[in-house]
C-alpha cells in the first residue's frame, strides 16, 4: 500500500523527485516520504483557509504567516539568556589538554574495555606525569604518538560532550571519572587554562535577539504542523514524524 495523506495517494513521480534531496540523509526513502507528507498538510490546510499564491513554497510560507503566531523575546528574556549563559559569549577562553581515548567499537568487549580504562586512570590519579607514558602505550587516539596531548583547546573544536566536562575543570586537574563521550572513554588531565572575556551584552543584545527568535519560530512552526497531523488521516507511512522535515526547519 503506498502513503495516504488524507486519502491522497504520494505518486511514485513525486517521492522520485523528492527522494533525490535526501541522499546524504541516513535514510532517504523515509526522509522523502515525511517531507512529502508534511508538504501535503500544510497544503492542504492552505486550501482550507484559501491561503493562494504562485507556488507551493509560497503558499506554504503565507500559511505560516497567517496562523502561526510568533512571540518576541522582550528585554528581560535576552538579559535572562545573556546572565543564563556566560559561557555563549566568552572570547578567548581556552585551554591545553592532554587525554588517553579507549576507543568503542561495535565488536569490543565493553566490560572490559572499561575495567581496563578505569586501571588506567587509577593509575594517572596516583601519578599525573605518567599520562602521557600511558597515552602512548593505551590510546587509540592518533594524539598518542605526542603523549595524549590535544594542545590548545578553544569552545566549539571538540563535540560536546566533552567539551562541557573540561572546560568546567580547574587548571592541573585530572577528571576523577571516566569521561564518555561518543568516541568511547577518556581519562583527562587539564594542564591549563585561560579563563577568556565574557562580552557585554551590549555587544551580543541583537544576536540574541535573533536566535531567540528562531528558537520561537522553530517551536511554534513544529507545534502548528504536530496539531495538522494530529487532525489528518495518514497512511501507510510507518514511522511518520511530523516536525522532522526541511521544510520546517
Amino acid at each position: 500500500m503506498g502513503v495516504k495523506v488524507n486519502g491522497i495517494e504520494l505518486t511514485d513521480a513525486e517521492i522520485e523527485q523528492e527522494i533525490a534531496y535526501h541522499h546524504d540523509t541516513e535514510n532517504p526513502l523515509e526522509m522523502a516520504l515525511n517531507t512529502l507528507v508534511v508538504r501535503r498538510l500544510l497544503l492542504d490546510e492552505a486550501n482550507r483557509l484559501g491561503v493562494y499564491a504562485e507556488t507551493d513554497e509560497q503558499v506554504i510560507d503565507a500559511l505560516l504567516a497567517k496562523e502561526v503566531s510568533l512571540p518576541q523575546p522582550d528585554e528581560d528574556t535576552c538579559r535572562r539568556h545573556y546572565d543564563q549563559n556566560p559561557e555563549h559569549f566568552t572570547v578567548g577562553e581556552c585551554l591545553e589538554a592532554e587525554h588517553i581515548l579507549f576507543q568503542v567499537t561495535p565488536d569490543v568487549d565493553l566490560q572490559s574495555l572499561r575495567q581496563r580504562a578505569q586501571d588506567v586512570l587509577d593509575e594517572v590519579l596516583r601519578d599525573p606525569t605518567q599520562l602521557p607514558v600511558l597515552a602512548k602505550q593505551f590510546s587509540n587516539c592518533s594524539s598518542a604518538a605526542v603523549g595524549g596531548s590535544l594542545g590548545q583547546l578553544s569552545r566549539g573544536q571538540t563535540v560536546a560532550e566533552f567539551e562541557r566536562v573540561v572546560f568546567a575543570m580547574p587548571e592541573g586537574q585530572v577528571l576523577p571519572r571516566l569521561l564518555e563521550t561518543r568516541h568511547g572513554l577518556h581519562v583527562v588531565r587539564v594542564l591549563r587554562r585561560a579563563e577568556g572575556k565574557v562580552l557585554p551584552y551590549e555587544k551580543v543584545c541583537d544576536s540574541i535577539r535573533d536566535a531567540l527568535r528562531s528558537a520561537n519560530q522553530d517551536i511554534a512552526w513544529r507545534q502548528f504542523l504536530q496539531r495538522l497531523a494530529g487532525q489528518a488521516r495518514i497512511e501507510g507511512l510507518e514511522h511518520f514524524v511530523a516536525d522532522d522535515s526541511p521544510l520546517m526547519q
